[in-house]
């Protein structure tokens, strides 16, 4: 594990590096004339760089964390009760610190409070203990919940010797925000790029409007509930069910990575799809398998949508009880009707439309901040779920036919991530 900690650190400093000194060596080529042919990877770096994530630091703070939770073994010197407790106690440390900084939150907002500060003193006192006690206790249940998915990764067959490869390492961060670009004319992930955790909503908008004006695309800041680094980057939550999907479902992203299916991750919106829904199938069962056995009180409440609708979606718009509505079949039916207008080059229309659309979503308590391109491009390829952002996209509905006609969830892994395109999926089918 040392070794893996310097490698990755390696790895990443010099990616940092060349991040750093990307942007002057393009300046130095234009500024001499030079003729410059750039992907949009890179046109998208030089319009955000000076927001970019900074995954030296993170990587090796979170590698920091992990030897020392693998030096003290700690879940090991625990019965299963104790581990299951640990968990518990996390979720309860959580929820308090959640509902305590809300308090704060709205002490500064009430305009009748002369002195935010002196008002709001007991709730950061409070705040601060609770701070102590959740840094105690949240390496402590990450453990466990490593432990646990681990031993459910062995008893599907997804281990050599008993272990799992990588081992199964996350860490509870605040995430990256991740800017997703797509061209106008179509709905495609051209390339995406990872932005500060403390990127207002402002600055946000400032990169979207500079990478839109400067490329000709439809570009959106999304925010993410986890990401495939090493330890894989998971979102502090109290929604258990959600945040063992998202271990398992991260985790997965870094098996396939070994296998075709992850090495052309980037090849086309159809085989990212194909990842995706794959990562979102298997997190999902792995998940329901790990709250059934080891926590069934929270089962009513576990949800299986790989969607971030409590982040990005949520019902906080206008009305604090929205009338009923079909979500995810008013998405899909947005998604189909852009989709033609596109495919009929009827560009304006279709993104004036798509902005009629999101103000009906707002009218229903859905607070959407923009929908366009970009948007069905990044949640379009979570398709694990019929409807929805993906539309009519055929590749979810074979991914989650080959997983339907597979013996069990290591014969669904083993098929997929071998094939390197979605023609060899639907031969596969065939």
């Amino acid at each position: 594990l040392a070794s893996c900690a310097i490698i990755i650190g390696l790895m990443h400093w010099l990616e940092r590096i060349a991040n750093l000194l990307f942007p002057l060596v393009l300046l130095l080529l234009l500024a001499s004339g030079i003729p410059q042919i750039s992907t949009p990877q890179q046109q998208v770096h030089l319009l955000a760089w000076d927001n970019s994530f900074d995954y030296t630091t993170w990587t090796m703070k979170a590698l920091w964390v992990k030897l020392g939770q693998a030096a003290l073994g700690s879940p090991r010197y625990l019965d299963p009760a104790s581990q299951v407790g640990t968990v518990r106690e996390y979720l309860r440390l959580v929820e308090q610190i959640q509902q305590v900084e809300n308090d704060i939150r709205i002490i500064y907002a009430d305009p009748n409070v002369s002195d935010a500060r002196a008002a709001s003193a007991s709730e950061r006192a409070l705040l601060a203990d609770l701070s102590r006690q959740y840094d105690a206790v949240a390496p402590l249940a990450e453990a466990t919940l490593e432990t646990q998915v681990t031993e459910i990764l062995r008893e599907q067959g997804l281990t050599l010797g008993g272990q799992p490869i990588p081992w199964v390492l996350y860490h509870i961060t605040p995430l990256p925000q991740n800017l997703v670009v797509s061209p106008r004319e179509r709905i495609e992930q051209k390339t995406s790029y990872l932005l500060d955790p403390d990127l207002t909503t402002e600055q946000a908008e400032s990169v979207e409007a500079a990478v839109d004006e400067k490329m000709n695309v439809s570009s959106l800041v999304v925010p993410v509930g986890g990401i495939a680094l090493y330890p894989t980057m998971v979102m502090r939550t109290t929604a258990l069910g959600w945040l063992s999907d998202t271990i398992a479902h991260e985790w997965i992203h870094i098996y396939l990575a070994y296998q075709p299916l992850g090495w052309n991750y980037e090849t086309s919106p159809e085989v990212r799809t194909m990842n995706e829904t794959t990562a979102s199938i298997a997190g999902n069962e792995i998940g329901r398998i790990l709250m059934e056995r080891y926590y069934p009180e929270f089962v009513h409440r576990y949800d299986s949508t790989r969607q971030l609708a409590a982040v990005d979606l949520g019902p906080i718009g206008p009305g604090t009880f929205p009338p009923p509505f079909d979500f995810r079949a008013e998405m899909h039916e947005t998604r189909v009707r852009a989709d033609g207008l596109l495919a009929e080059g009827k560009i304006d229309e279709a993104e004036s439309y798509l902005e009629a659309r999101r103000q009906v979503f707002w009218a229903r308590g859905y607070a959407i901040r923009k929908l366009n391109q970009a948007y069905f491009a990044f949640y379009g390829a979570y398709a694990d779920v019929p409807g929805g952002a993906a539309g009519e996209d055929p590749v979810g509905p074979a991914v989650r036919e080959l997983r339907a006609r597979s013996a069990n969830l290591k014969d669904f892994l083993d098929q997929i991530g071998r094939m390197s395109s979605f023609a060899e999926l639907q031969a596969a089918l065939e």
